[in-house]
């Protein structure tokens, strides 16, 4: 224990000593993303909106199921841009180390800083559409409340939990690369599974092998990203405080994928120069 600890502590002391390293790879991120684009970082918030409309027209009038909830579409806005940041987050971060491969090879800095740097890009890149939902929300008609404060502190439980979840899969796919492919594809899943354009409480009952389980509550113990777009949703559509035991339930499971990622991607990384 006194081991681990040492060494998270040692690497945290690292990862300070290269903050400007850091601080350039999210740079670096930022720019690549929106190079030759005509609208530049407004795709921050465009992407967002245009995904907006597009669910809001298939499941609030092609679909009318959904839509007995009133402003639909700030409903779905409220739990996409959590879910736009996770998404970009974490299939970057799969992807932070192989596309490194050779200052990975050539230069000595801490490989940890590269999932880290992809996340905090796109948690810029959210920050950056947060406007976006205040105005749609004024122009529905949909009042913002004050509990739209403890937003940043949503997203910082989604920082740990999207670092964390980086640092596995990263490492992981250093040495299968298919990895990439298979979040990929993992995503689209996990967005349907994930309460973006329906009410998490109208999950129907499952029966199953005799016994009635009760969809809303397992989705959000199996899917983190469901409880955190709960959470989002609570502050910025509903202007409720999600239960506190809820947060902290949702806090911790975020320091626990950080904390075994974290150990999986150390236990790899010496190997990373190999592989690469």
């Amino acid at each position: 224990m006194d081991y681990a600890l040492n060494t998270a502590h040692a690497d945290i002391l690292e990862i300070w000593k290269y903050r400007h390293l850091l601080w350039m790879l999210v740079v670096r991120d930022l720019k690549t993303r929106y190079k030759n684009s005509i609208f530049g970082v407004a795709w921050s918030f465009l992407q967002p909106l245009g995904m907006m409309i597009v669910l809001t027209f298939a499941f609030g009038i092609i679909n009318r199921g959904p839509s007995t909830l009133p402003d639909f579409n700030v409903f779905i806005l409220s739990g996409y841009l959590g879910w736009t940041f996770f998404a970009a987050a974490v299939v970057g971060g799969t992807g932070s180390v192989v596309a490194n491969s050779a200052l990975v090879k050539k230069v000595y800095f801490p490989r940890i800083i590269l999932p880290i740097a992809v996340v905090l890009s796109n948690l810029i890149n959210y920050a950056l559409a947060l406007p976006m939902f205040i105005i749609v929300a004024l122009l529905s008609g949909h009042p913002l409340y004050l509990t739209l404060a403890l937003v940043p502190v949503a997203m910082l439980i989604q920082v740990v939990f999207c670092i964390g979840l980086s640092f596995f899969l990263s490492a992981l796919n250093v040495f299968y690369r298919d990895t990439q492919f298979i979040i990929d594809l993992a995503m689209l899943a996990w967005f349907f599974l994930t309460p973006i354009f329906y009410d998490i409480q109208s999950a129907q009952p499952i029966q199953a092998f005799g016994r009635t389980i009760d969809t809303a509550l397992w989705l959000r113990r199996l899917n983190p990203m469901a409880s955190l777009v709960n959470i989002y949703q609570d502050l910025m559509y509903r202007g409720v405080t999600t239960n506190f035991d809820f947060w902290i339930r949702t806090a911790v499971t975020s320091v626990v994928i950080l904390i075994l990622g974290y150990i999986f991607f150390q236990k790899l990384s010496s190997r990373f120069g190999e592989e690469l």
